[in-house]
């Protein structure tokens, strides 16, 4: 890790129109990073260990690098330009003739489902971090609204 990397969790996803918001926390700082909903669900599956009845992209993607011998060390959100973030996956192979590292540049999407998914580490570029907007106040509405939203649906189900 570079130590000017920053580790970060997933703290949320949001749903939007036309896709979702993937919230990324720090210390006291929380970026958004937009993703399709196919992905925004694989991130949910991954996040909550939910089992599929048949592969999907993602666990295609770890059958192959486990049929290779490879693992993910780590993933970096490593840019951010006009609004569009970037993302590096970083693979090891040991063997018995060493250690190959191989950075691959993939979605920030893909990468945190592929993340989550293999157990990994997060990080954002400090750079990237500085730059990102923080967005720490729409994840603190978004999970407001879904409190509201679950004591609603449990004060009618107590209505039944």
């Amino acid at each position: 890790m570079n130590k000017e990397d920053i580790p970060v969790t997933v703290k949320g996803l949001v749903p939007t129109p036309t896709g979702c918001g993937v919230f990324l926390s720090a210390e006291e700082k929380t970026i958004t990073i937009f993703v399709d909903h196919s992905v925004a669900a694989a991130i949910t599956m991954f996040m909550h260990g939910i089992k599929k009845p048949r592969p999907l992209t993602h666990d295609l993607i770890a059958n192959m690098l486990a049929g290779l011998e490879v693992r993910v060390e780590k993933v970096v959100v490593n840019d951010l330009k006009e609004d569009t973030f970037f993302a590096r996956l970083y693979l090891v192979q040991e063997s018995e003739l060493g250690r190959h590292v191989v950075e691959i540049d993939a979605r920030p999407s893909d990468s945190i489902a592929i993340a989550l998914q293999q157990g990994c580490p997060v990080y954002v570029a400090r750079h990237v971090w500085d730059a990102a907007e923080d967005m720490t106040w729409a994840l603190e509405q978004a999970q407001k609204e879904a409190e509201e939203k679950q004591d609603e649906e449990e004060d009618e189900d107590e209505d039944k």
